[in-house]
C-alpha cells in the first residue's frame, strides 16, 4: 500500500482486550512507514491488583491509565514528527472513560469524568477509528494463549461489560468516521490474505459516522 493511496493521517485502532489491536498497528505502521503509538499497559503497577480485587483497585488503575495515555498522546499528537506522515495508535483517549464507566463506583466515576473532560480537550479526533469486534469466546482464547499472568483472571462477563461500553459510545459518533469490523476468529497476523482484506477496508474513504462491516474469511 503506497502512502498516496491511504487517505487518513491519524488512525486509531480500538477493540476489546485480546482483539488484536497492537498486532494490526504493528503491521500497518511497518507498511506505511508511519509512527505508531502503543499503549504501555504493562507499566501500570495496579493492573495485577485490579484483576484480583477490582472494587478496591479500580480507581487507582484507571487514574494511572488515564495519566499515562495523556502523557503519551500529548507528546505525539501535539508535537507531531514532520518526517512521519502517518500516526497509527492502538488506543484512543476515550478508552479511559469507557473502561472507567464500567469499573468505577458512581462517585468515583463523577470525579474521574471531570478530570477526563479537562485532559481530553487537548486532543484531536482521529481521522478514522477502527474497532475490531470479536466474540468473547475468541477473546478469552487469545488472552489465555498470550499468557500474561495478570490477565488470567479475566472473565467473559467483564469482556461483555467492556464491549457494551464501547458500543454505547460508538453508536453516537457523528463527527468522524468509525469503522466497526466484525472479524470473528480471523487471523491477520499469520495470514497475509486476511491482513490484505482488513487493510483494504481500512484504506477506503468513509464519511463521518458509524460503518459496520462483517468480514468473511
Amino acid at each position: 500500500m503506497s502512502q498516496s493511496s491511504f487517505p487518513y493521517r491519524y488512525v486509531s485502532i480500538e477493540g476489546n482486550i485480546g482483539s488484536g489491536k497492537t498486532s494490526l498497528v504493528d503491521q500497518l505502521s511497518t507498511e506505511l512507514g508511519g509512527k505508531k503509538i502503543l499503549e504501555q499497559f504493562a507499566d501500570n503497577p495496579f493492573l495485577p491488583l485490579f484483576y484480583q480485587d477490582p472494587e478496591r483497585y479500580a480507581f487507582s488503575v484507571e487514574l494511572f491509565f488515564m495519566t499515562e495515555r495523556y502523557k503519551q498522546l500529548q507528546g505525539e499528537l501535539t508535537a507531531p514528527d514532520l518526517f512521519n506522515e502517518y500516526i497509527i495508535s492502538d488506543f484512543f483517549f476515550i478508552k479511559s472513560l469507557l473502561f472507567a464507566r464500567k469499573n468505577l463506583m458512581q462517585e468515583e466515576y463523577k470525579l474521574y469524568q471531570q478530570l477526563f473532560s479537562v485532559l481530553n480537550n487537548t486532543f484531536p479526533n482521529p481521522d478514522l477509528m477502527v474497532y475490531l469486534h470479536r466474540d468473547t469466546t475468541y477473546l478469552l482464547e487469545n488472552i489465555r494463549k498470550r499468557n500474561r499472568p495478570y490477565e488470567q483472571e479475566i472473565e467473559e462477563a467483564y469482556l461483555l461489560k467492556i464491549q457494551n461500553s464501547y458500543f454505547e459510545y460508538l453508536r453516537n459518533i457523528t463527527s468522524f468516521p468509525v469503522l466497526i469490523l466484525d472479524i470473528k476468529d480471523m487471523d491477520f497476523v499469520s495470514s497475509a490474505q486476511n491482513y490484505e482484506t482488513i487493510k483494504f477496508l481500512i484504506s477506503k474513504q468513509y464519511n463521518p459516522g458509524v460503518h459496520r462491516i462483517s468480514v468473511s474469511i
